[in-house]
């Protein structure tokens, strides 16, 4: 078994990792490419394989950064099975039909603005390369071993991140290589804890927050309501760039949770997402992955899809008329990273109102706005203006959707290695280096091995 690293190794989007095995060729995700305008570029070059020589793909969630190019992998020439837990497969259309509307709509923008004798700008795929590519997915159920490909074995186990997210086992040639895809913290409100997996003679772990440890969940909490009550006292808006699919539901069931103590009913609530719709159908669809929590709250309080006073708003009419509420708005909306989507026009209309509250709850990432404005930027450049910022900013690190350093070690740590070793070789994806060389030596010290720190073009054979 032969694995060949080409994307999200050495920083955290992208997510691509050939594995060779039984004569067979199974991709790893297939993801996006985010942060920057010339790092978004990367993702019209080539492939570093020959997308018609794959023989399956498997995807470990919906998360844009590890679906995002799969409609550019089939329209390439890739006709093999695309594997997804049965969650995951409903939503990736959903994203994946979002990210054409928005690479078809900048693309739009773009000829409008292009000078004579420039080329013509064209989207990356279209809803059209989307239907293709889910006519490929093939969902599977978590816990369940299948045989994909001749001498190919394939099973997922919850990975606690998102509605959907799997850690992957893949067996061949009497080997199991494990890629735990993005891990979630314990006690994650509507989902269960990742599970443990028994034993691996490779791991892919992921390693986005491998250099810290989060806030406690409860005092994370608290701040939220603190922030929302100085908002409201200040007369101003709250505007929270989150993933349509994890972070919105979860923020959600926190305002349902604490809807008297935050006395929420004072707030009008936008979910401002052509998807958000599209995403809470899927979350009813599988309530049966909620954990005992969230079933309680369902139960118990206003159920948090239904609040009385939230509101989704699909078309652009709708996103534009929340900009007429001068006080006492929170607008979810996309993306989590604010490097496209709706949440840049609130931005362009807010951000230099000094009574308007930005509230980051996920990781930003290098190169991308979110992170600029987390680095406590003044000005920003939003759709060709620039913008200068007064709006208080806050980041609220213990609603990650990714685990700390301590959950990494913890999931790893458990797992066996093979021919009797204590434990398996470990390659750290899916972090920017000083996050990966930090939980390397932890991982060095604790469990006396030395993880690799792969790069594109790095292998690795088992």
């Amino acid at each position: 078994m032969r694995v060949h690293f080409h994307g999200a190794a050495g920083e955290v989007t992208g997510s691509l990792h050939e594995v060779v095995a039984a004569g067979r060729r199974v991709l790893l995700d297939c993801g996006m490419i985010q942060g920057s305008p010339e790092a978004e570029a990367r993702n019209a070059d080539p492939f570093p394989f020959d997308a018609a020589a794959l023989d399956a793909l498997v995807i470990s969630h919906a998360h844009i950064d590890h679906i995002g190019r799969v409609p550019l992998l089939v329209r390439r020439g890739f006709r093999g099975a695309i594997h997804a837990q049965a969650a995951t497969a409903d939503l990736m259309r959903i994203m994946l039909l979002d990210a054409a509307h928005i690479a078809e709509s900048e693309a739009e923008r773009a000829n409008r603005r292009r000078a004579h004798g420039q080329p013509e700008a064209v989207p990356l795929y279209t809803a059209a390369d989307v239907e293709a590519a889910m006519a490929q997915v093939r969902p599977l159920p978590y816990d369940r071993r299948e045989n994909i490909l001749p001498g190919v074995d394939l099973a997922f186990r919850e990975a606690g991140h998102i509605l959907g997210s799997a850690a992957v086992e893949l067996w061949a040639d009497g080997r199991k290589l494990v890629f735990s895809g993005d891990l979630g913290p314990k006690g994650t409100p509507i989902l269960r804890d990742p599970a443990p997996i028994d034993s691996a003679d490779l791991v892919l772990m992921e390693s986005t927050y491998g250099n810290r440890l989060h806030r406690d969940r409860a005092e994370t909490i608290r701040e939220l309501g603190r922030i929302l009550d100085e908002t409201w006292q200040d007369g101003g808006n709250v505007l929270i760039p989150a993933f349509a699919v994890g972070r919105s539901q979860e923020l959600l069931y926190w305002f349902a949770k604490h809807w008297d103590e935050w006395q929420m009913s004072r707030w009008r609530i936008f979910l401002d997402s052509p998807m958000a719709a599209k995403v809470v159908a899927v979350y009813d669809r599988h309530a049966d992955l909620f954990d005992e929590g969230a079933q309680r709250v369902w139960r118990e309080q206003p159920n948090p899809f239904r609040l009385p006073n939230l509101r989704l708003t699909e078309s652009s009419e709708d996103s534009i008329a929340i900009n007429a509420v001068e006080r006492g708005a929170i607008v979810i909306a996309g993306s989590g990273m604010a490097n496209a989507g709706r949440i840049l026009h609130h931005f362009r209309h807010r951000l230099d109102n000094p009574s308007t509250r930005v509230v980051f709850v996920g990781y930003q990432g290098e190169g991308t706005l979110g992170r600029r404005l987390v680095d406590g930027a003044k000005w920003v450049r939003i759709h060709g203006r620039d913008v200068r910022v007064q709006a208080q900013r806050h980041t609220v690190g213990g609603l990650s959707a990714h685990t700390d350093q301590r959950g990494l070690m913890e999931w790893y740590g458990a797992i066996n290695g093979g021919a009797g070793a204590d434990h398996p070789p470990l390659a750290l994806v899916h972090g920017e280096d000083q996050a990966r060389e930090a939980l390397a030596g932890e991982i060095g010290q604790r469990y006396g091995i030395k993880p690799v720190l792969v790069r594109p073009g790095m292998r690795f054979d088992v």
